[in-house]
């Protein structure tokens, strides 16, 4: 077993860990914040290969670089991110000490991503939402956000598989910026809205059209809602480390080929606009996922329209946040 000394004393790295954690205790954040922890970080939900399959929530020491095991480094943390964020700002502020120590670092081969919430309560999706987007397809432009759902099973991880479903033939992307729910609140301001955002994510709105379009009523649900049709990943980028969430490239590649190219400055209803409206609505609580719409590109609305197959491979990238990679089966 590794040792380090400390003080004289020789202690097992899982102790020098837990000494690490109590050592930071005392650090206090920046009182003046614009999200929910005052912390730049990218949090990640993971697999340990071998361990299992337990659920662990890790701090990324950058994109695509090691992951700090929370849970390693303060064994009080607990192990998925909707329980982290429940705690506020305790568990943020842990993270935030866990990520400085350089301490319990796993590689990212002896990992496997998951999406950063699993289990949401709420996966709030948001309709004809860019300006270029309503333009390809000749539609106004809303006065008011259009909302629907997709059940929090539909979720799947930054690399997993999105399952063609045997009832459709018409199954379509959508790259989409997505952000999570740090806390808890009702009638939330506009002026307040982006307090209570943990962070910023990358989702893909896979969609089966004719079950949106002409199916069910012509009610959206079904068509949004199969397994595997909201990858989201790589990580949960807190909401200080995004610059300007609204003035951010997004692109959605399929088989390498750009097929949606736009920017989130193209969105009619911002993320403080999105809570304002919803929280009149329903209680937001932490691990709420937000799907906030997609620019043009889309398959439906290409002449001939195009669909994926199997063997397909879409990417979904967006600046500052990460790039999610799912194959087609």
């Amino acid at each position: 077993m590794r040792t380090f000394i400390i003080s004289q004393m020789r202690l097992p790295i899982r102790s020098f860990c837990i000494f690490r954690s109590l050592l930071y205790q005392e650090r206090k954040t920046d009182p003046q914040r614009r999200g929910l922890s005052g912390a730049a970080m990218r949090l990640v939900q993971f697999h340990h290969h071998g361990d299992g399959g337990s659920v662990r929530v890790g701090v990324e020491q950058g994109e695509g670089l090691g992951v700090v095991d929370l849970k390693a480094f303060d064994p009080s943390m607990p192990s998925t991110m909707r329980e982290l964020l429940e705690l506020g700002d305790k568990g943020l502020e842990c993270a935030q000490r866990a990520l400085s120590s350089g301490q319990c670092v796993l590689k990212r081969s002896d990992i496997q991503l998951l999406s950063p919430v699993l289990a949401a309560e709420k996966v709030v999706c948001v309709g004809m939402n860019y300006r270029d987007h309503c333009l390809e397809q000749n539609a106004p432009i809303p006065k008011e956000p259009i909302i629907f759902s997709k059940f929090p099973s539909a979720i799947t991880g930054p690399y997993d598989d999105i399952i063609l479903p045997t009832e459709s033939q018409e199954v379509d992307w959508e790259v989409e910026l997505a952000f999570v729910i740090g806390r808890r609140g009702k009638h939330i301001k506009e002026e307040d809205a982006l307090s209570y955002v943990a962070g910023f994510t990358v989702a893909n709105d896979v969609s089966a059209r004719e079950w949106q379009m002409n199916r069910n009523g012509k009610q959206w649900l079904l068509g949004k809602t199969f397994d595997s049709f909201c990858p989201l990943g790589p990580a949960l980028v807190t909401t200080d480390a995004v610059k300007d969430p609204h003035n951010l490239s997004i692109r959605c590649l399929v088989n390498g080929d750009t097929v949606q190219s736009s920017n989130t400055d193209q969105m009619i209803f911002k993320t403080e606009a999105l809570i304002a409206w919803v929280s009149k609505f329903v209680t937001l609580t932490p691990g709420d996922v937000f799907l906030t719409g997609t620019p043009p590109g889309v398959g439906l609305f290409r002449n001939p329209p195009v669909f994926l197959k199997k063997g397909d491979v879409v990417e979904c990238q967006i600046d500052q946040l990460g790039s999610i990679i799912n194959k087609v089966v």
